[in-house]
């Protein structure tokens, strides 16, 4: 949020720190910073590399969800590692709460972590394929910092998620059963939400993609152009934008009252608030005919 606000300040208050700039900016952002001194640069990595974060959460969290499908549909346990871990992440119940109360909704709780989970596997598939075969990355970069955050930021996630299962103290196993019969309505407006937002998503990066390509999809220069079409018509990174309502959706599948996924939900709001308005200033100081009635990140008000 701290670093948010401090580019909202005119950059003539504040002292200009390269190392500071480099950290917080990535890809074309950086092409709008002060002077990168040389051993800046040295830790730069290619920003293509994004594609090492989803291949890496799409098996790492791959293979969590699998555990927890096992679990919560078929009871099987947990593999030990996991269930060791899992006992160190949860949160304990008060000492006077009676058991019953505590796993009050057990099976609830259980299906919105699953569900959740699902769909941040297959949002990592989704954006794995479209680093892959969509995307088409410039020379730009990231640093080395950033790079190592990206990774352990999605195995992160997962764990995060799993440990939302409400576990029995003594086993340390799932004790609900029927999960697949708990849904509820806010189950649905999460998994709609969800796949409203990546579906828009994805069609920003197609946008994004094909003023790189020709009418026959190849390839034919790395520039930046102005992007229209979809959300590109209100803001300036819609991408970013529905990186945002996809979290939202996560946190209405779990029913909107889950603490430690609003705390997720802050970190990513302010994370792509900051690289929307980077990217919008990049865009204003390039290019002279942009836009003018759109906003960086929120239409019609950010």
């Amino acid at each position: 949020m701290g670093t948010l606000l401090l580019q909202l300040v005119p950059a003539g208050l504040l002292p200009s720190c390269a190392l500071f700039q480099d950290l917080i900016r990535y890809g074309k952002t950086k092409l709008g910073a002060p002077p990168r001194p040389a051993i800046c640069r040295a830790f730069d990595v290619p920003k293509r590399f994004f594609t090492h974060f989803y291949a890496v959460s799409a098996l790492c969290n791959g293979l969590l969800l699998a555990a927890l499908a096992r679990a919560l549909l078929l009871g099987a346990p947990f593999p030990h590692w996991l269930g060791a871990l899992l006992r160190h992440l949860q949160v304990p119940a008060p000492e006077m709460e009676p058991k019953a109360l505590h796993m009050l909704g057990a099976e609830e709780r259980a299906l919105s972590a699953l569900l959740v989970l699902l769909c941040l596997w297959l949002h990592s598939l989704r954006r794995l394929f479209e680093c892959l075969f969509v995307s088409v990355f410039s020379g730009a970069a990231i640093h080395v910092v950033q790079y190592c955050f990206g990774l352990v930021y999605y195995v992160l996630v997962g764990l995060t998620i799993v440990s939302q299962v409400p576990m029995d103290d003594k086993s340390g196993e799932f004790a609900g059963k029927n999960v697949l019969t708990q849904a509820r309505w806010f189950h649905i407006l999460g998994m709609m939400m969800f796949i409203w937002s990546s579906a828009h998503q994805y069609k920003c990066h197609v946008i994004l993609s094909n003023l790189r390509r020709n009418k026959k999809g190849v390839i034919i220069h790395c520039d930046h152009r102005i992007p229209f079409g979809d959300w590109f018509e209100y803001v300036s990174a819609p991408n970013y934008l529905a990186e945002l309502l996809i979290y939202l959706s996560m946190a209405a599948t779990f029913g909107f009252h889950n603490v430690t996924w609003w705390l997720v939900v802050m970190y990513v709001f302010f994370s792509q608030a900051l690289s929307a308005l980077l990217s919008h200033n990049f865009y204003k100081s390039k290019f002279i005919s942009y836009p003018k009635h759109r906003k960086a990140f929120l239409p019609f008000l950010f």
